[in-house]
């Protein structure tokens, strides 16, 4: 597919770039208002005609009403089996009516069996990741032009960041309320914001319709806009948008660290209407989020801008950002673990501490690769080892007696601060945490839970093939502490 019209040359902005982000924008608002926390039902079916209308009236229709009639009746036979019920089936076959109804309305060439396959590649497969090429490669030209470009990843990369930190810190949130009227802000979550850019991403291709007339070869002259090429992301991250961006989001982060530092790891009292354990045990994820983003954001920059990464300045926000993403993993990892001294320990809490580690050896492996000056393929296997080395570690360790220990000490059995046990979990965790459970063999509901897990350890003994040298240890424990014998 190309444009329905010819593009612009390569320096000139395209005129029909601004009406048409304004409408992608508005659906997207229309997306927000009729999808994002609600169940799906009439409200797919009232978006897919407004889809059509607004692919019709940006980019034109072909000569004659025919098609548009055609393409008209095509979309009413694909929403009224979303109004009857919306269903899998029913999704796609809108889905299908959408893409025959938009070729329609576009495609100056004859409609034949291949056009629906040629829609759903183009529209659906392809399209969502032309946004910002098409509007990098829109841009380029004049020198205002570029000087909004340069400050165009910031502001981007900024506001997602300052919708992370909302989502995952109260006090920031709290300020927002306070700045903005209404309930604005408290409508605002990181999920919002992905919501938001998918749906932009996903309408974009149907606002700015490419098509391919088979029968006129396309200009040579005209560029045909594609992937994202090297000039663009030259444009999009040349040294000084670099060090722009790197100014800004030293600020953001600075703000967030400063106020882990007061109130998480220093203890200091939070204002009024905001409890501790709000702010202690909310964000450990939108916050790791927050930190890929930036990692990814630093490979891309010192892969893209090798020469305006290695002034003294760039380097020196580079390795005060990166710190300051490792101070944020940090505070992630302690958050998640004030939550589990309350809420408890399980394999997917134990996993995201682990995995937050790894974030934290990737984030100092980048320092560290920028400060050796090494290549990406160092870095790549640098982390690989990381990876293997902690599985290789994992694979040692007895988790499910670290579960079951962590579980019982901090329960609310044991005089602990946490929740009461759930002894199903416990047990599910075999007979490992039986040490634990004897420390409560007084609470007739866990000494319940001994029997079985006594015996499964017994069977597992009484056979050299099932002999495993933790099972041993384990064994050794119940020799030596009568307590937790099968006699008792």
């Amino acid at each position: 597919m190309t444009d329905h019209a010819a593009l612009p040359a390569a320096g000139s902005a395209d005129p029909r770039l601004v009406p048409k982000l304004a409408t992608t924008a508005g659906l997207a608002a229309l997306a927000d208002v009729l999808f994002y926390g609600h169940k799906l039902g009439l409200s797919v079916a009232l978006f897919a005609v407004a889809l059509i209308a607004a692919t019709l009236a940006t980019n034109g229709a072909p000569s004659g009403r025919r098609r548009v009639v055609q393409a008209g009746l095509v979309c009413v036979a694909g929403v009224i089996p979303v109004v009857e019920d919306l269903n899998a089936l029913s999704f796609v076959l809108l889905a299908l009516a959408i893409v025959i109804s938009i070729a329609l309305l576009t495609a100056p060439e004859s409609i034949d069996l291949r056009t629906p396959l040629r829609g759903v590649r183009d529209l659906l497969l392809i399209g969502p990741w032309r946004l910002i090429p098409d509007a990098a490669g829109a841009l380029r030209g004049p020198s205002l032009t570029r000087g909004l470009i340069v400050w165009f990843v910031p502001l981007a990369f900024g506001s997602l960041f300052v919708l992370l930190f909302a989502s995952a810190n109260p006090l920031i949130e709290h300020w927002f309320d306070g700045i903005r009227p209404g309930e604005i802000m408290s409508q605002i979550s990181w999920r919002r914001g992905l919501f938001w850019l998918a749906a932009l991403s996903l309408i974009w291709p149907f606002i700015h319709v490419r098509r391919r007339n088979r029968k006129t070869a396309i200009d040579a002259t005209v560029p045909e806009p594609g992937p994202i090429s090297s000039d663009d992301l030259d444009i999009l991250l040349s040294p000084p948008t670099i060090l722009r961006s790197l100014i800004l989001f030293n600020l953001l982060f600075a703000v967030e660290t400063m106020l882990d530092v007061v109130y998480l790891w220093a203890g200091a009292s939070l204002p009024d209407g905001i409890s501790y354990a709000a702010y202690a045990h909310r964000g450990a994820y939108p916050l790791i989020v927050t930190a890929l983003l930036a990692a990814g954001f630093v490979l891309l920059a010192i892969r893209r801008s090798s020469t305006g990464t290695k002034t003294t300045l760039v380097r020196a926000l580079l390795y005060f950002w990166v710190g300051q993403n490792v101070m944020l993993v940090l505070s992630s990892i302690l958050r998640l673990k004030l939550y589990m001294d309350i809420y408890l320990l399980t394999y997917w809490r134990l996993a995201a501490l682990i995995w937050m580690g790894l974030v934290a050896v990737g984030l100092i492996l980048i320092i560290a690769r920028i400060a050796l000056d090494r290549s990406a393929r160092w870095l790549i296997r640098m982390n690989l080892v990381a990876l293997f080395a902690t599985l290789y570690v994992c694979a040692l360790v007895n988790f499910d007696a670290i579960i079951a220990d962590h579980n019982v000490a901090h329960s609310r059995q044991a005089g602990g601060m946490g929740v009461s046990l759930d002894g199903a979990y416990l047990a599910s965790l075999g007979p490992q945490a039986i040490p634990a459970l004897t420390r409560l063999a007084s609470d007739p509901y866990l000494a319940a839970r001994l029997a079985p897990l006594l015996e499964e350890q017994a069977c597992d003994m009484a056979s050299w093939r099932s002999w495993s040298f933790r099972r041993w240890r384990l064994q050794r424990y119940l020799d030596t502490h009568p307590l937790s014998s099968p006699a008792n």
